[in-house]
């Protein structure tokens, strides 16, 4: 899942830079910026997660 996490963050950074190039209007640009930097802190959440260990395992 660490994987998957990494691969999603870009995803959501070139949606945002693709809302900012194609939507002339500001309110469905404000949408789709809005909604890839959601991807990306979701990409970044999955990441995060993905490299904690798993609960109830001891540190020795």
């Amino acid at each position: 899942m660490k994987y998957a996490g990494l691969l999603v963050m870009p995803a959501g950074f070139f949606l945002t830079v693709a809302a900012l190039v194609l939507f002339p209007a500001p309110t469905p640009r404000a949408a789709f910026v809005l909604c890839g930097l959601a991807v990306e802190i979701l990409g970044l959440v999955v990441a995060v997660r993905g490299h904690m260990p798993p609960r109830g395992e001891s540190r020795s």
